[in-house]
């Protein structure tokens, strides 16, 4: 079975970085991705996040939308309870007139940060139309197509175009996978934040489908974590940055940036954290380039897809760099 690439980026700052620099070497990942064959390219929302640059995917897609010409991109994911759906639409009505027919609309509904943070992001509302709602009320204004007796009927999102962005669930249960069957969207498994109950919820979605408008066919994929080196075991020295990352973020140590490599082999792991680490794991691909395009493989048939979206974090650039370039000869039928 073929199997698709894309990439959801999420902007890491690696030790001793900054910001600025984690901002421009996902530009290039995108050209990058562009040039390999990737099929669509995704940046993250997250908010106060000392070791992410990523807080506004608009933002950056619009940067990334003019540095490449045909890749898809999108967000992976806008924390839609946070905002308006009727701003979230005009922003992404804006992305598809200037880039048409590239633009997807990842959406979540986790926090994506703090609690604090939600609450300065929620701050002032009064009145909060559940997710569910906020999906339909989004969808209807990306298409023209508020039913009548609306609450806001007759508006109209701007600027007025004739296509519209893809629109994707991102979601890590079966509650989102079953509201993306209820609504008619796509549905990308985030594997990367949760390694039990994918294969289910990917069933459970499909079962539930019901057509829509904008997608007549259920289309589903999977993210997640992936490192891949020209060893197994130079891939399994490099991961050992977001092993520590992940035990550290669980265990409520918050992390100011990526570990350095020499950092993370050197940590000093209690046996709680190593069998925190074992638990992650289930969440990751590492391998070699013959060692990731098995799993891969074997990832896609086991959720009955044909999409796998990397989400590739190190250290070092370069290690990045050369994951997605192994994974793209791997898998990437090149013309």
């Amino acid at each position: 079975m073929e199997v698709r690439l894309s990439i959801l980026d999420q902007s890491p700052i690696a030790q001793g970085s900054d910001a600025h620099t984690a901002l421009a070497q996902t530009a290039k990942i995108a050209e990058l991705a562009e040039r390999l064959g990737y099929t669509r390219f995704w940046v993250s929302e997250h908010h106060d996040a000392s070791s992410l640059a990523g807080s506004t995917p608009e933002v950056l897609l619009a940067h990334l939308g003019a540095r490449t010409s045909t890749i898809r991109l999108g967000s992976g994911g806008v924390m839609l309870p946070h905002y308006s759906a009727y701003k979230v639409a005009e922003n992404f009505r804006m992305l598809e007139a200037l880039y048409p027919e590239r633009i997807d609309i990842g959406l979540g509904r986790a926090p994506g940060g703090m609690p604090i943070s939600t609450r300065a992001l929620q701050e002032g509302r009064t009145r909060e139309p559940s997710y569910s709602q906020q999906v339909d009320d989004l969808r209807a204004y990306l298409t023209d197509a508020l039913p009548e007796g609306h609450r806001f009927a007759g508006l109209r999102a701007t600027p007025r175009i004739k296509t519209a962005p893809e629109m994707w669930l991102l979601g890590s249960s079966d509650v989102s996978a079953r509201t993306a069957a209820a609504k008619g969207t796509a549905f990308m498994f985030a594997h990367f934040i949760n390694g039990e109950g994918g294969v289910e919820a990917v069933q459970a979605y499909r079962a539930e489908f019901k057509p829509s408008a904008a997608l007549l066919t259920p289309r589903a994929g999977v993210a997640i974590f992936t490192v891949c080196a020209d060893t197994d075991a130079e891939a399994e020295r490099i991961a050992a940055s977001l092993d520590l990352a992940l035990v550290l973020l669980a265990s409520g140590k918050r992390a100011d940036a990526t570990p350095a490599v020499k950092d993370a082999l050197a940590y000093p792991y209690t046996m709680y954290e190593q069998a925190l680490l074992r638990e992650n794991r289930k969440r990751m691909i590492v391998g070699s380039q013959a060692t990731v395009k098995q799993q891969f493989h074997q990832l896609a048939a086991d959720y009955g897809v044909d999409e796998v979206m990397a989400v590739t974090t190190t250290a070092e650039f370069e290690h990045r760099v050369r994951s997605f370039e192994l994974l793209a000869a791997a898998l990437i039928e090149q013309i």
